[in-house]
C-alpha cells in the first residue's frame, strides 16, 4: 500500500485518481482529517456564532465530499480551500469583535454622560435647598410678624421655582433617556436582523433556517429542499470569485422571487441553498419543478471583465418531508442525501 502523505505531495496524475487503493492506516488518517474539519466548524460557531455558522457549513460541505469521493486528488485540493476559508473567517471574526467592542464603548460613554448630568443636577439642587433651609431657619428668629410673612412668601416662591425647574429637568432627562433607549433598541433590532441574514446573498443564513425549522416542527407539516449548484467550483476557477459571488447573489434573488411568500429561502453554506416549505412532499416537488423551470438557466454577470459573462446554471435538488420525532440534523441529512443522489445520477448521464 502507498501512504497518504506521499500522494498529497505527489505530482503523479495516478496519485490523484479516486481508483487508488488506500490501506487501513491511510483510511484512518482520512477519517481523522474529516473529523478535524467538523471540529473546526463547531469551534468557529462557539467562538463567533453570527459568522461561524457559514464556516461550519463550508467545512461540512468539504467533509461530505470527502466522504462520497475519498480520493487523494480531492484531499489535496481541499487543502488550499480550507486555508482560504480559515483566513477569511479569521479576518471577519476580528472585524466582528471590533464592532461589538465599539458598540459597548459607545453605550458605556452614553450611560456615563447621563449619570454625570444627573449627578450635576442633584448637586446643584442640593446646594439650593441647603441655602433655602438656612434662610428658613433665620426666619424663625425674626420678631416682626410682617417681616416673617414677607420672608416666608419669598422663600415659598423660591421653593416653587426650584420644584418647577426640577420637574422640567426631570421631564427633559426622561425624554433624553427615552431617545437614547430608542436609538439602542433600533441598533439592536438592526443587529438581530443582520445576524439572521447571509451577508453575501441577503437571504436567510443557517441560524435563521434552523430557527424556522424548529418553529415549523411545533406547527406541523413542512418540508426542506436542499439545492446545490453544479460545477460552481469550476466557475470560480475560470472566472474568479467576484463572478462567483455575483452569481450566488443573482441565484439567491431568483430563488426568493420564485418562492411562495410563506416559504423561507436561505443559504446553507458555499453554493448550497435551502428552502423551507409549508405543506407535504407533493407540494415541495411541485415547487421544485418551478425552481427547475424558472431559477435554473442562464445568468448574465457584469463583473470581472469588459464584456458580460453568460453562465448556464444547473443544480441538484433533494427534498425531505419532516416526520414527527425527527431532528433538524436528520431532516437536513435526508434532504442532503437525496440531493447528492440526484447530482451523482446527473454526473453519470453526462459522462
Amino acid at each position: 500500500m502507498i501512504s497518504l502523505g506521499r500522494f498529497l505531495n505527489s505530482d503523479d496524475p495516478i496519485a490523484h485518481s479516486s481508483e487508488i487503493e488506500i490501506d487501513d492506516f491511510t483510511a484512518a488518517t482520512l477519517e481523522c482529517y474529516r473529523a478535524a474539519l467538523l471540529a473546526i466548524g463547531k469551534a468557529a460557531v462557539q467562538t463567533c456564532p453570527p459568522i461561524g455558522v457559514e464556516l461550519e457549513a463550508d467545512l461540512q460541505g468539504l467533509e461530505r465530499r470527502l466522504a462520497t469521493d475519498p480520493s487523494i486528488g480531492l484531499i489535496k485540493r481541499t487543502q488550499k480551500q480550507v486555508e482560504i476559508q480559515l483566513n477569511e473567517w479569521g479576518a471577519r471574526a476580528s472585524g466582528q469583535f471590533r464592532a461589538q467592542s465599539d458598540e459597548v464603548k459607545e453605550l458605556l460613554i452614553a450611560l456615563a454622560k447621563t449619570a454625570e448630568s444627573v449627578g450635576n443636577r442633584d448637586d446643584g439642587y442640593s446646594s439650593k435647598f441647603t441655602d433655602l433651609s438656612g434662610r428658613l431657619a433665620k426666619i424663625a428668629n425674626l420678631q416682626d410678624l410682617k417681616q416673617i410673612r414677607s420672608s416666608i412668601t419669598e422663600r415659598v416662591a423660591e421653593l416653587k421655582t426650584s420644584v418647577d425647574q426640577m420637574t422640567r429637568d426631570n421631564r427633559q432627562l426622561v425624554a433624553q433617556l427615552k431617545a437614547e433607549v430608542s436609538t439602542y433598541e433600533t441598533k439592536l433590532k438592526s443587529a438581530e436582523h443582520l445576524a439572521l441574514k447571509d451577508q453575501l446573498t441577503n437571504v436567510a443564513n443557517r441560524r435563521c433556517i434552523q430557527e424556522r425549522i424548529r418553529s415549523s416542527m411545533e406547527q406541523g407539516e413542512f418540508c426542506a429542499a436542499m439545492i446545490d449548484l453544479n460545477g460552481f467550483k469550476k466557475i470560480n476557477d475560470t472566472h474568479g470569485h467576484v463572478v462567483g459571488d455575483e452569481l450566488l447573489k443573482q441565484f439567491a434573488n431568483e430563488l426568493k422571487q420564485n418562492s411562495r411568500p410563506g416559504d423561507l429561502v436561505g443559504r446553507w453554506g458555499g453554493d448550497e441553498f435551502i428552502v423551507v416549505l409549508a405543506g407535504n412532499l407533493a407540494c415541495a416537488n411541485a415547487h421544485i419543478e418551478r425552481i427547475r423551470k424558472w431559477v435554473f438557466g442562464k445568468y448574465t454577470i457584469n463583473e470581472g471583465g469588459p464584456a458580460p459573462i453568460v453562465i448556464h446554471v444547473e443544480g441538484a435538488v433533494g427534498a425531505a418531508e419532516w416526520q414527527k420525532g425527527q431532528t433538524i440534523d436528520e431532516l437536513i441529512a435526508e434532504a442532503d442525501a437525496k440531493m447528492y443522489l440526484e447530482k451523482r445520477l446527473a454526473h453519470r448521464k453526462s459522462a
